[in-house]
């Protein structure tokens, strides 16, 4: 076999995937989901609707099973009480669920775990809500008590993994003594009360984080916890277009955490918002699922050991579930895309392999023709230079077109076999940027007279008020010889179309 033809079969390989996994063995799926028993605000409208009997044990035994199907192996209890009133048989609060001889939500949490070998961070809040300060005695002290009852009742439970210390304070730019002490007085508890069992946090504020400044990672050391997942802050859209920031910030941790005992964990978000960003009176969304699994594979590069997210439960939902949970239709959506990019289905492997920047154009002797293009600030670079842009509309190596479709031709220098064509493309509400409708390949071996090869539908993800993402056509499992192919990619709502790579027969590097 000829290189080319063995350069071919590769990218076909790459197309179809390996089943059960996905294309890059690096980039680790989310394997852990936080778990809020009670609507608080408006930001669980879907999450934790209101018309469901969150009380019910049935209703997690089957959720829990559920996240278990999808993979997870770490379920993060985001508080076991709230308004002073317990989700657990507590002896001092009065009870959140009903008095009538059922299991409390907690019990089928952690009984439905031990039977599926799954593992629990138990939580110690919240003392009174969500806006619980531990500066206050009180309220510490409150945190300490039903660390108490939690390790009597469920500390002999298989599953207790460790305890999720519900201290979120921030980076800003450094953690706070104060941030540390609270920590670190919980975990001293924990320590005495269930030895071994891990601790972690999970502290926000990645945004605004010194990581370069020594003073940052001296803080870090000084906290006495087993794992800290860091909240990615790119569902929170702390800044219009985070994630160049985020890749760089891991980074700095992977090599701050070298230093520590302290397992480097990720927290990436999987949300979006349905109005206002960041506010108690908007809805979490699931965001389109392109935007995520970059998350994932950018910290999976950095070095994290796991990655957990809030959130999967209420986020992503099993198709079918007889108890319904999340955003109706695109929960189940996000629900299924991840279930196809796990087993290595459709256009996940290639769009994962190029986050991961280890996709590589296979077109020999390439040259590039622009039509329909406007004189553009976007117009200026190759298709099929193997450059890669971030999700950032202002990296050179988007290439654009304006209320028109876009047209690209490309020269093979030979007649060569085809089996795989794809293209990258941009989407960016607020910048009127958009993913084609429709994109439409095709072939020529003289350059004049073309057969279209395939024609690709792209998703239209509605959940994008604030998000920029990156999401790929594909074309595979073709059998067609050509020198010249051409992609026109349909433009039919006016705005925007960049594009920063059109892949012939592409090949991992």
């Amino acid at each position: 076999m000829n290189t080319y033809k063995k350069l071919a079969a590769l990218a076909l390989v790459l197309l179809l995937g390996a089943q059960g996994s996905s294309l890059n063995a690096q980039t680790k799926a989310t394997r852990g989901t936080w778990i809020n028993l009670t609507y608080q605000d408006v930001r669980n409208k879907y999450m934790n609707p209101a018309h469901v009997d969150d009380l019910d044990p049935a209703f997690w035994k089957q959720k829990v099973h559920e996240l278990h199907e999808m993979g997870m192996s770490y379920l993060v209890i985001l508080a076991i009480a709230n308004e002073q009133k317990a989700f657990y048989p507590s002896d001092f609060m009065e009870r959140a669920y009903p008095d009538d001889g059922r299991q409390s939500p907690v019990e089928a949490i952690m009984d439905t775990a031990d039977e599926l070998g799954m593992n629990v961070f138990m939580s110690c809040g919240w003392g009174v809500n969500q806006n619980d300060n531990l500066q206050i005695p009180e309220i510490k002290a409150k945190y300490l008590k039903i660390m108490d009852e939690a390790a009597r009742l469920f500390g002999h439970h298989k599953s207790f993994f460790g305890w999720y210390l519900p201290v979120e304070d921030s980076f800003n730019p450094i953690l706070s003594d104060h941030a540390i002490e609270a920590a670190n007085a919980l975990t001293e508890r924990a320590r005495n009360l269930t030895p071994g069992k891990k601790i972690m946090i999970s502290p926000y504020g990645l945004f605004r984080a010194a990581t370069e400044d020594p003073k940052f990672g001296e803080q870090i050391a000084k906290l006495k916890v087993d794992i800290i997942a860091y909240q990615d802050e790119v569902g929170c859209v702390r800044e219009p277009m985070p994630m160049k920031r985020m890749k760089k910030h891991f980074q700095d941790l992977a090599e701050i955490h070298k230093k520590t005992n302290i397992a480097l964990w990720a927290n990436n978000e999987s949300f979006t918002w349905e109005n206002e960003t960041n506010s108690i009176h908007s809805a979490l969304l699931p965001a389109a699922f392109p935007r995520f699994l970059s998350q994932l594979t950018a910290v999976s590069q950095a070095g994290v050991e796991e990655v957990v997210s809030f959130a999967v439960c209420g986020i992503f939902d099993k198709p079918q579930s007889t108890m319904p949970l999340g955003q109706p239709g695109e929960s189940q959506q996000a629900y299924i895309d991840f279930m196809d990019w796990k087993a290595g289905k459709g256009r996940w492997p290639l769009l994962e392999a190029s986050f991961a920047n280890e996709l590589s154009n296979g077109a020999f002797g390439k040259s590039v023709v622009y039509e329909n293009r406007p004189d553009s600030e976007f117009n200026k670079g190759n298709l099929t230079d193997n450059k890669l842009g971030f999700e950032d509309f202002s990296d050179p190596e988007w290439i654009g077109v304006k209320s028109a479709d876009m047209e690209t031709v490309i020269d093979l220098g030979s007649l060569q076999e085809i089996s795989c064509l794809a293209a990258r493309f941009m989407n960016y509400k607020i910048k009127n940027i958009a993913v084609p409708d429709v994109v439409v390949f095709y072939v020529s071996e003289d350059g004049k007279h073309y057969e279209m090869a395939k024609a690709v539908a792209m998703e239209q993800y509605s959940n994008d008020l604030y998000d920029c993402w990156i999401d790929m056509a594909v074309a595979g499992g073709l059998k067609m010889k050509a020198r010249y192919v051409k992609m026109v990619a349909q433009n039919k709502n006016g705005s925007w179309l960049l594009c920063d790579e059109v892949f012939v027969n592409p090949v991992k590097k």
